[in-house]
Protein backbone atom coordinates (compact mmCIF):
# COMPACT_ATOMS: atom_id res chain seq x y z
CA UNK A 1 0.00 0.00 0.00
CA UNK A 2 1.16 3.84 -0.32
CA UNK A 3 2.51 5.71 1.86
CA UNK A 4 1.36 5.24 5.70
CA UNK A 5 -0.33 9.14 6.66
CA UNK A 6 -0.50 10.10 10.42
CA UNK A 7 -4.26 9.29 10.82
CA UNK A 8 -4.22 6.20 9.12
CA UNK A 9 -4.85 2.53 10.68
CA UNK A 10 -1.73 0.76 11.12
CA UNK A 11 -2.18 -3.53 10.82
CA UNK A 12 0.59 -5.56 10.27
CA UNK A 13 1.01 -9.52 9.66
CA UNK A 14 3.93 -11.05 11.06
CA UNK A 15 4.61 -14.53 9.48
CA UNK A 16 6.26 -17.04 7.44
CA UNK A 17 6.60 -16.03 4.53
CA UNK A 18 9.83 -17.69 3.80
CA UNK A 19 11.12 -21.33 4.89
CA UNK A 20 7.63 -22.51 5.55
CA UNK A 21 6.66 -24.48 2.44
CA UNK A 22 3.07 -23.88 2.77
CA UNK A 23 1.18 -20.66 0.80
CA UNK A 24 -0.38 -19.81 4.64
CA UNK A 25 0.83 -16.48 4.92
CA UNK A 26 1.05 -15.38 1.18
CA UNK A 27 -2.62 -16.68 1.01
CA UNK A 28 -3.76 -14.91 4.03
CA UNK A 29 -2.19 -11.89 3.20
CA UNK A 30 -3.47 -11.80 -0.50
CA UNK A 31 -7.13 -12.22 1.02
CA UNK A 32 -7.16 -9.62 3.66
CA UNK A 33 -5.28 -7.09 0.80
CA UNK A 34 -8.20 -7.67 -1.42
CA UNK A 35 -10.89 -7.11 1.43
CA UNK A 36 -8.73 -3.75 2.89
CA UNK A 37 -8.44 -2.44 -1.04
CA UNK A 38 -12.22 -2.52 -1.07
CA UNK A 39 -12.56 -0.65 2.83
CA UNK A 40 -9.76 2.04 1.42
CA UNK A 41 -11.78 2.61 -2.03
CA UNK A 42 -15.02 3.44 -0.05
CA UNK A 43 -13.64 5.94 2.35
CA UNK A 44 -11.88 3.73 4.99
CA UNK A 45 -12.98 3.07 8.43
CA UNK A 46 -14.89 6.58 9.74
CA UNK A 47 -12.64 7.83 6.92
CA UNK A 48 -9.55 7.00 7.96
CA UNK A 49 -7.80 4.40 5.62
CA UNK A 50 -6.14 1.17 6.71
CA UNK A 51 -2.17 0.93 6.03
CA UNK A 52 -1.23 -2.81 6.36
CA UNK A 53 2.10 -4.29 6.02
CA UNK A 54 4.08 -7.55 6.56
CA UNK A 55 6.92 -8.44 7.74
CA UNK A 56 8.68 -12.20 7.36
CA UNK A 57 9.71 -14.43 10.85
CA UNK A 58 11.49 -17.30 8.77
CA UNK A 59 8.77 -19.81 10.74
CA UNK A 60 10.77 -18.79 14.06
CA UNK A 61 9.45 -18.28 17.69
CA UNK A 62 12.76 -15.94 18.29
CA UNK A 63 12.27 -14.07 14.87
CA UNK A 64 8.55 -13.17 15.56
CA UNK A 65 9.56 -12.03 18.64
CA UNK A 66 12.35 -9.98 17.30
CA UNK A 67 10.20 -9.01 14.20
CA UNK A 68 7.55 -7.53 16.98
CA UNK A 69 10.26 -5.32 18.51
CA UNK A 70 10.58 -3.45 15.50
CA UNK A 71 6.82 -3.92 13.85
CA UNK A 72 6.02 -2.11 17.18
CA UNK A 73 7.74 1.23 16.23
CA UNK A 74 5.03 1.31 13.11
CA UNK A 75 2.57 1.72 16.08
CA UNK A 76 -0.03 -1.12 14.69
CA UNK A 77 -3.26 -1.40 16.20
CA UNK A 78 -3.74 -5.20 15.39
CA UNK A 79 -1.48 -7.75 14.08
CA UNK A 80 -2.98 -10.74 12.02
CA UNK A 81 -2.92 -14.73 11.62
CA UNK A 82 0.66 -15.23 12.97
CA UNK A 83 1.54 -18.39 12.46
CA UNK A 84 3.02 -21.90 14.48
CA UNK A 85 1.59 -23.55 17.71
CA UNK A 86 5.35 -22.33 19.08
CA UNK A 87 5.48 -19.17 17.96
CA UNK A 88 2.51 -18.40 19.84
CA UNK A 89 3.63 -20.70 23.32
CA UNK A 90 6.36 -17.55 23.35
CA UNK A 91 4.22 -14.77 22.67
CA UNK A 92 2.15 -16.42 25.34
CA UNK A 93 4.91 -17.65 27.87
CA UNK A 94 6.93 -14.68 27.27
CA UNK A 95 3.78 -12.16 27.98
CA UNK A 96 4.84 -10.40 24.70
CA UNK A 97 1.06 -8.98 24.69
CA UNK A 98 1.73 -7.53 27.97
CA UNK A 99 5.27 -5.76 27.25
CA UNK A 100 3.57 -4.61 23.76
CA UNK A 101 0.41 -2.56 23.36
CA UNK A 102 -1.26 -4.43 20.14
CA UNK A 103 -4.11 -6.89 19.55
CA UNK A 104 -3.60 -10.11 17.64
CA UNK A 105 -6.22 -11.43 15.91
CA UNK A 106 -6.56 -15.14 14.18
CA UNK A 107 -3.83 -16.92 15.75
CA UNK A 108 -3.15 -20.15 13.00
CA UNK A 109 -3.38 -22.61 14.84
CA UNK A 110 -6.11 -23.45 16.90
CA UNK A 111 -3.79 -25.50 19.83
CA UNK A 112 -6.51 -25.06 22.64
CA UNK A 113 -3.14 -24.60 25.11
CA UNK A 114 -3.09 -21.24 22.89
CA UNK A 115 -6.62 -20.67 24.29
CA UNK A 116 -7.05 -21.63 27.35
CA UNK A 117 -6.54 -19.48 29.37
CA UNK A 118 -4.87 -17.41 26.24
CA UNK A 119 -5.25 -14.06 26.45
CA UNK A 120 -7.13 -10.59 27.27
CA UNK A 121 -5.85 -9.41 23.47
CA UNK A 122 -5.28 -12.70 21.48
CA UNK A 123 -8.24 -13.28 19.46
CA UNK A 124 -8.89 -16.20 17.64
CA UNK A 125 -11.13 -16.60 14.23
CA UNK A 126 -11.30 -19.92 13.44
CA UNK A 127 -12.85 -22.89 15.24
CA UNK A 128 -9.60 -24.57 17.44
CA UNK A 129 -7.77 -27.87 17.26
CA UNK A 130 -10.59 -29.28 19.62
CA UNK A 131 -13.72 -28.54 17.43
CA UNK A 132 -11.58 -29.60 13.87
CA UNK A 133 -10.89 -33.20 15.62
CA UNK A 134 -13.92 -33.66 17.45
CA UNK A 135 -15.22 -33.49 13.94
CA UNK A 136 -12.91 -35.70 12.44
CA UNK A 137 -13.69 -38.53 15.30
CA UNK A 138 -17.34 -38.33 14.72
CA UNK A 139 -16.82 -38.31 10.78
CA UNK A 140 -14.54 -41.20 11.41
CA UNK A 141 -17.11 -43.07 13.57
CA UNK A 142 -20.14 -42.95 10.85
CA UNK A 143 -17.73 -44.14 8.30
CA UNK A 144 -17.68 -47.31 10.66
CA UNK A 145 -14.38 -46.54 12.36
CA UNK A 146 -13.72 -48.14 15.60
CA UNK A 147 -9.56 -48.40 15.89
CA UNK A 148 -8.15 -45.01 15.17
CA UNK A 149 -4.26 -44.15 14.99
CA UNK A 150 -3.06 -41.02 16.04
CA UNK A 151 0.30 -39.73 14.07
CA UNK A 152 1.60 -36.61 15.99
CA UNK A 153 4.68 -34.12 15.86
CA UNK A 154 6.62 -33.71 18.98
CA UNK A 155 4.88 -29.78 19.20
CA UNK A 156 2.24 -28.15 21.29
CA UNK A 157 -0.05 -28.92 18.55
CA UNK A 158 0.61 -32.55 17.94
CA UNK A 159 0.74 -33.04 21.69
CA UNK A 160 -2.36 -31.57 23.16
CA UNK A 161 -4.01 -32.83 19.52
CA UNK A 162 -3.69 -36.55 20.91
CA UNK A 163 -5.03 -35.45 23.81
CA UNK A 164 -8.27 -34.15 23.00
CA UNK A 165 -8.91 -36.94 19.88
CA UNK A 166 -8.20 -39.64 22.95
CA UNK A 167 -10.99 -37.26 24.66
CA UNK A 168 -13.46 -37.44 21.87
CA UNK A 169 -13.09 -41.11 21.44
CA UNK A 170 -13.76 -41.27 25.19
CA UNK A 171 -17.39 -40.12 24.42
CA UNK A 172 -17.81 -42.58 20.84
CA UNK A 173 -18.10 -46.00 21.43
CA UNK A 174 -16.44 -48.90 20.96
CA UNK A 175 -13.49 -46.14 19.40
CA UNK A 176 -9.71 -47.43 20.51
CA UNK A 177 -7.01 -44.96 19.97
CA UNK A 178 -3.04 -45.41 19.73
CA UNK A 179 -0.70 -43.10 19.14
CA UNK A 180 2.60 -42.56 17.28
CA UNK A 181 5.02 -39.17 18.04
CA UNK A 182 7.57 -38.14 15.94
CA UNK A 183 10.05 -35.42 15.53
CA UNK A 184 9.79 -33.37 11.68
CA UNK A 185 12.59 -35.68 10.45
CA UNK A 186 12.03 -37.39 6.59
CA UNK A 187 13.55 -40.52 8.82
CA UNK A 188 11.88 -40.03 12.04
CA UNK A 189 8.16 -39.87 9.81
CA UNK A 190 9.40 -42.55 7.95
CA UNK A 191 10.02 -45.06 11.25
CA UNK A 192 6.66 -43.78 12.43
CA UNK A 193 4.53 -44.30 9.61
CA UNK A 194 5.84 -48.27 9.40
CA UNK A 195 4.68 -48.39 13.24
CA UNK A 196 1.24 -47.09 12.42
CA UNK A 197 1.62 -49.87 9.17
CA UNK A 198 2.18 -52.18 11.50
CA UNK A 199 -0.84 -51.53 13.49
CA UNK A 200 -4.32 -52.84 12.85
CA UNK A 201 -5.96 -49.01 12.54
CA UNK A 202 -8.80 -48.50 10.02
CA UNK A 203 -8.10 -44.73 9.97
CA UNK A 204 -5.06 -42.33 10.50
CA UNK A 205 -5.19 -38.53 11.72
CA UNK A 206 -1.87 -36.73 11.42
CA UNK A 207 -1.45 -33.86 13.51
CA UNK A 208 1.48 -30.84 13.35
CA UNK A 209 2.98 -28.10 11.10
CA UNK A 210 1.74 -28.20 7.48
CA UNK A 211 4.85 -29.88 6.31
CA UNK A 212 4.34 -32.10 9.29
CA UNK A 213 1.18 -33.37 8.30
CA UNK A 214 1.93 -33.52 4.10
CA UNK A 215 4.77 -35.61 4.82
CA UNK A 216 3.57 -38.08 7.41
CA UNK A 217 0.79 -38.50 4.97
CA UNK A 218 3.59 -39.18 1.99
CA UNK A 219 5.68 -41.61 4.17
CA UNK A 220 2.19 -43.30 5.35
CA UNK A 221 1.24 -43.88 1.99
CA UNK A 222 4.60 -44.99 0.97
CA UNK A 223 4.52 -47.87 3.17
CA UNK A 224 1.14 -49.20 1.95
CA UNK A 225 -1.39 -47.65 4.84
CA UNK A 226 -4.08 -47.63 2.36
CA UNK A 227 -6.76 -46.61 4.95
CA UNK A 228 -8.65 -43.05 5.34
CA UNK A 229 -6.40 -40.63 7.07
CA UNK A 230 -7.06 -37.42 7.76
CA UNK A 231 -5.38 -33.86 9.10
CA UNK A 232 -6.14 -30.66 10.30
CA UNK A 233 -7.12 -27.35 8.84
CA UNK A 234 -3.52 -26.01 8.33
CA UNK A 235 -2.49 -28.34 5.66
CA UNK A 236 -2.96 -27.32 1.90
CA UNK A 237 -4.27 -30.56 -0.11
CA UNK A 238 -1.88 -29.00 -2.56
CA UNK A 239 1.14 -29.32 -0.76
CA UNK A 240 -0.10 -32.88 0.17
CA UNK A 241 -0.52 -33.80 -4.00
CA UNK A 242 2.97 -31.76 -4.44
CA UNK A 243 4.85 -34.19 -2.01
CA UNK A 244 2.54 -37.34 -1.96
CA UNK A 245 1.78 -37.24 -5.71
CA UNK A 246 -1.71 -36.48 -6.70
CA UNK A 247 -2.90 -40.16 -6.41
CA UNK A 248 -1.75 -40.90 -3.05
CA UNK A 249 -3.23 -37.72 -2.21
CA UNK A 250 -6.60 -38.81 -3.46
CA UNK A 251 -9.29 -39.41 -0.42
CA UNK A 252 -7.12 -37.72 2.22
CA UNK A 253 -10.09 -35.70 4.84
CA UNK A 254 -8.68 -32.23 5.95
CA UNK A 255 -11.00 -30.59 8.49
CA UNK A 256 -12.11 -26.97 6.76
CA UNK A 257 -12.73 -24.36 9.62
CA UNK A 258 -13.97 -21.73 6.69
CA UNK A 259 -16.55 -22.34 3.83
CA UNK A 260 -15.61 -23.74 0.34
CA UNK A 261 -13.34 -20.66 -0.78
CA UNK A 262 -14.99 -21.65 -4.37
CA UNK A 263 -18.46 -21.98 -3.82
CA UNK A 264 -21.08 -19.69 -4.84
CA UNK A 265 -23.83 -20.31 -2.99
CA UNK A 266 -23.19 -18.13 0.06
CA UNK A 267 -23.44 -14.25 0.18
CA UNK A 268 -19.84 -14.58 1.39
CA UNK A 269 -18.45 -16.75 -1.59
CA UNK A 270 -19.68 -14.18 -3.96
CA UNK A 271 -18.23 -10.94 -2.23
CA UNK A 272 -15.57 -12.96 -1.27
CA UNK A 273 -14.69 -14.25 -5.24
CA UNK A 274 -15.40 -10.34 -6.22
CA UNK A 275 -12.94 -8.74 -4.36
CA UNK A 276 -10.42 -11.18 -4.97
CA UNK A 277 -10.91 -10.80 -8.61
CA UNK A 278 -10.38 -7.04 -7.99
CA UNK A 279 -7.40 -7.49 -6.82
CA UNK A 280 -5.70 -9.76 -8.96
CA UNK A 281 -8.12 -10.19 -12.19
CA UNK A 282 -5.60 -13.43 -13.19
CA UNK A 283 -6.29 -15.07 -9.59
CA UNK A 284 -8.78 -18.01 -10.65
CA UNK A 285 -8.27 -20.96 -7.90
CA UNK A 286 -8.96 -19.49 -4.53
CA UNK A 287 -8.07 -21.38 -1.03
CA UNK A 288 -9.21 -21.68 2.36
CA UNK A 289 -6.48 -19.38 3.46
CA UNK A 290 -7.24 -16.44 0.74
CA UNK A 291 -10.90 -16.84 2.45
CA UNK A 292 -9.44 -16.83 5.84
CA UNK A 293 -7.39 -13.45 5.04
CA UNK A 294 -10.42 -11.98 3.46
CA UNK A 295 -13.08 -13.14 6.70
CA UNK A 296 -10.11 -11.93 9.32
CA UNK A 297 -10.15 -7.82 7.39
CA UNK A 298 -13.85 -8.59 7.83
CA UNK A 299 -13.83 -9.43 11.30
CA UNK A 300 -11.23 -6.42 12.39
CA UNK A 301 -13.13 -4.01 10.49
CA UNK A 302 -16.54 -4.55 12.17
CA UNK A 303 -14.13 -4.51 15.55
CA UNK A 304 -12.46 -0.86 14.07
CA UNK A 305 -16.09 0.13 13.56
CA UNK A 306 -16.96 0.14 16.97
CA UNK A 307 -14.24 1.27 18.57
CA UNK A 308 -14.92 4.52 18.98
CA UNK A 309 -12.83 7.70 17.65
CA UNK A 310 -10.06 6.67 20.09
CA UNK A 311 -8.81 3.25 18.30
CA UNK A 312 -6.31 1.73 20.34
CA UNK A 313 -5.86 -2.15 21.20
CA UNK A 314 -7.94 -1.99 24.02
CA UNK A 315 -10.71 0.05 22.25
CA UNK A 316 -10.41 -2.23 19.35
CA UNK A 317 -10.76 -5.52 21.82
CA UNK A 318 -13.68 -4.05 23.23
CA UNK A 319 -15.88 -2.79 19.75
CA UNK A 320 -15.08 -6.59 18.87
CA UNK A 321 -16.70 -8.07 21.96
CA UNK A 322 -19.47 -6.01 22.12
CA UNK A 323 -20.83 -6.50 18.40
CA UNK A 324 -22.26 -9.76 19.06
CA UNK A 325 -22.95 -12.21 16.26
CA UNK A 326 -21.28 -10.94 13.44
CA UNK A 327 -22.79 -12.67 9.82
CA UNK A 328 -20.63 -12.30 7.34
CA UNK A 329 -22.77 -13.49 4.42
CA UNK A 330 -23.24 -16.70 5.82
CA UNK A 331 -20.12 -17.09 8.13
CA UNK A 332 -21.05 -15.75 11.81
CA UNK A 333 -17.99 -14.90 14.58
CA UNK A 334 -19.14 -14.01 18.08
CA UNK A 335 -16.61 -12.57 20.33
CA UNK A 336 -18.93 -11.48 22.95
CA UNK A 337 -18.54 -14.47 25.38
CA UNK A 338 -15.44 -15.97 24.81
CA UNK A 339 -12.39 -14.68 22.56
CA UNK A 340 -12.65 -17.38 20.16
CA UNK A 341 -15.08 -16.53 17.38
CA UNK A 342 -16.02 -19.38 15.06
CA UNK A 343 -17.08 -23.25 15.67
CA UNK A 344 -17.35 -23.73 11.81
CA UNK A 345 -15.69 -27.10 10.97
CA UNK A 346 -16.39 -28.85 7.61
CA UNK A 347 -14.44 -32.13 6.25
CA UNK A 348 -13.49 -31.63 2.86
CA UNK A 349 -11.78 -34.46 0.63
CA UNK A 350 -8.71 -34.27 -1.62
CA UNK A 351 -9.64 -34.87 -5.28
CA UNK A 352 -7.92 -34.93 -8.67
CA UNK A 353 -5.36 -31.83 -8.93
CA UNK A 354 -5.26 -31.50 -5.03
CA UNK A 355 -8.57 -29.81 -5.05
CA UNK A 356 -11.13 -30.24 -2.18
CA UNK A 357 -14.73 -31.66 -2.09
CA UNK A 358 -16.61 -30.22 0.30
Amino acid sequence: MSTVQAQDIVVGQIGPFTVLPAPDAHQINLGAKAYFAQINARGGVNGRRIAFFEVDDKYSPDEFARQLELAMQRKPVALLSPVGSATMQKVLQDKLLDKHDVLILNAVPGAEVLREPGHARLFHVRAGDRQQLEKIVQHARTLGVSRLHVLHQNIPIGTSGLEMVQAAAQGTPAMEVAATESGPEETAIAAAAKAVAAGNSQSVVTIGSPKFMADAITQLRRVNVTQQIFALSYVPPGLIARLAGEEAARGVGIAQTYPNPMGGTLPLQREFAAAMKALDPALTQFSSFHLEGYIVARVLVEGLRRSGADIRPETLARGLRAAGEMDFGGYRVNFSKENTGSGFVDIGVVTSGGRLRY
